[in-house]
């Protein structure tokens, strides 16, 4: 059913109110609960782990199983909002997310738990498209609507760095469950204030929908997952290895195929071409992969090694919120005098120093050194982060808006998804290759460190062994992500070198 024009001026009315900024909480509130997830369970891992009984296989599966799908449908997601409505699609992925929340929670086995996180995502890949058109559609001045972006865009950097705490906090009073349950209340207070405020429902059933596309990029995902993950396993089953090599090659072949057929492709690899689109696609990719691959190696290494609780493994890895929160801000802000090459370079540069300064850490042994250098990452990746957004939204024409959105998210998405794969398997994989184990310890200890040190039974020679191999499997992963974050400044700023002081990014909004 198409619009009307009381709906058309109900939609005009919200945005010349004050309601448009009581629809960014909500939107806020649906995007928070959706990087939230990403990242709270990396504080839980090894607490579920041991309460499921899961394999180290089955735990890299219950973290990726949620950025894998959700990557796989966003592209679709956001097409079928534009076909069946955002606000529609946004109502949808809440009820989604929560009843899976609910599933995810009271699982009784880590394979439940992985069939509940992947149905997470399905709802997360309704709702995430949905929150940032929404966004588009109510705030008609382009000035505000750079500023809603910007916040948007910070909370998701918000989200992913406060995940780690509030795991931590929930762990420490509750069961592990208690880390999806949190989500229902929030999903409740957004249903009630969506149907309260958010604008009415716009569908345009001209557009249309492919499923096949999200399942052929769907299959390409999770056969590269799947190959990093069993190239970094000691021994490796090189059957495995190739099937899925095969699989994600022959997922993403099929994909590029078929949207080059397409009249209204999923994908519209012609928008790549505008550079200032490019930058902001790369710049999400690789400050998200520094911050989840951070967040990731640092809350595993300091509960394993030292001993924190998943609360102080979590505060420890939130410095980079303490960063990112302003400087996002203040990125949308100065946006038009600055340019975009020197918030997205010069943020991603910054971050690079920062993980450096953390990287040093290690060597002087100074948890100090280590909160100072994830400040300075958050305060360079907040505001290439942010800046990301308006440059991904603000370079795409206004009828593929839907299909923009899908990009920013899809970006976010492999950002968090292959710093799983890659940096969690790296460990594991630096980790069996390193460990020295004493004569006479058990061969389990080779696995990985949480094998080891479940065998360990108090050996000080066997616990000190593992110890250093995960420690020295921590410093690769570190530098890894310096030299990442490093390449993405030089990319991206000869990608830009022609968005200097005044973002071009900025005046196609002004002029569309």
């Amino acid at each position: 059913m198409e619009s009307t024009p009381q709906d058309r001026s109900q939609l005009r009315n919200i945005a010349t109110s004050p309601l448009r900024w009581w629809l960014l909480v909500t939107v806020g509130a649906g995007l928070l609960l959706i990087t939230l997830d990403n990242s709270i369970l990396y504080t839980a891992l090894p607490t579920l782990t041991a309460d499921l009984g899961a394999s180290s296989s089955a735990a890299l599966w219950i973290i990726n199983a949620y950025p894998v799908v959700m990557a796989g449908l966003l592209l679709g997601a956001g097409t079928l909002g534009d076909r069946v409505g955002h606000r529609r699609m946004f109502v949808a992925g809440l009820w989604i997310f929560g009843v899976a929340s609910l599933a995810a929670a009271f699982a009784p086995t880590a394979e439940v738990l992985i069939g509940a996180r992947a149905l997470l995502a399905v709802g997360a890949a309704s709702m995430m498209p949905a929150t940032l058109a929404l966004i588009r559609l109510t705030f008609a001045d382009s000035r505000e609507r750079n500023i809603a972006i910007a916040i948007w865009g910070s909370l998701s950097v918000v989200g992913a760095a406060f995940g780690p705490i509030l795991g931590g906090l929930l762990l420490e009073r509750f069961w592990w469950g208690s880390v999806f349950l949190i989500n229902v209340p929030v999903v409740a207070l957004a249903l009630v204030a969506t149907a309260i405020i958010a604008p009415p429902n716009d569908p345009d059933p001209s557009k249309k929908w492919d499923l096949l596309s999200s399942l052929q990029a769907m299959l390409g995902l999770v056969g590269a997952v799947l190959f990093i993950k069993e190239l970094a396993h000691i021994p490796q089953n090189w059957a495995v290895v190739a099937g899925a090599l095969v699989a994600s090659a022959v997922g993403f072949t099929l994909f590029v195929r078929r949207q080059r057929r397409m009249d209204e492709p999923l994908l519209d690899f012609g928008v790549f071409r505008n550079r200032a689109f490019s930058g902001g696609v790369l710049a999400a990719i690789f400050a998200m992969f520094a911050i989840a691959g951070a967040q990731l190696v640092t809350t595993q290494r300091f509960q394993l090694v030292e001993g924190f609780t998943p609360l102080e493994a979590g505060m420890l890895v939130a410095a980079v919120a303490l960063g990112a929160l302003p400087s996002g801000l203040l990125g949308a802000a100065f946006l038009h005098v600055l340019g975009l090459r020197f918030l997205i370079a010069g943020g991603l540069g910054a971050g690079a120093l920062g993980l450096a300064l953390a990287v040093l850490s290690i060597g002087v042994e100074s948890l100090a050194v280590l909160i100072v250098g994830f400040i300075v990452t958050g305060l360079g990746l907040g505001g290439a982060f942010s800046v990301a957004s308006a440059a991904i939204m603000g370079n795409a024409p206004p009828r593929k808006a839907g299909m923009a959105a899908s990009v920013e998210e899809v970006s976010y998405e492999i950002g968090s998804l292959s710093a799983v794969a890659l940096l969690g398997s790296m460990l594991t994989f630096v980790y069996a290759a390193s460990v020295r184990l004493p004569a006479g310890a058990p061969e389990a200890a080779r696995e990985s460190i949480a094998d080891a040190l479940g065998v360990a039974d108090g050996d000080p020679a066997l616990i000190g062994a593992v110890n250093a191999a995960f420690d020295t499997a921590y410093l690769v992963a570190m530098i890894v992500l310096v030299v990442i974050l490093a390449i993405g400044a030089l990319v991206t700023g000869l990608l830009l070198r022609a968005y200097g002081r005044r973002s071009e990014a900025m005046e196609y909004a002004d002029n569309h």
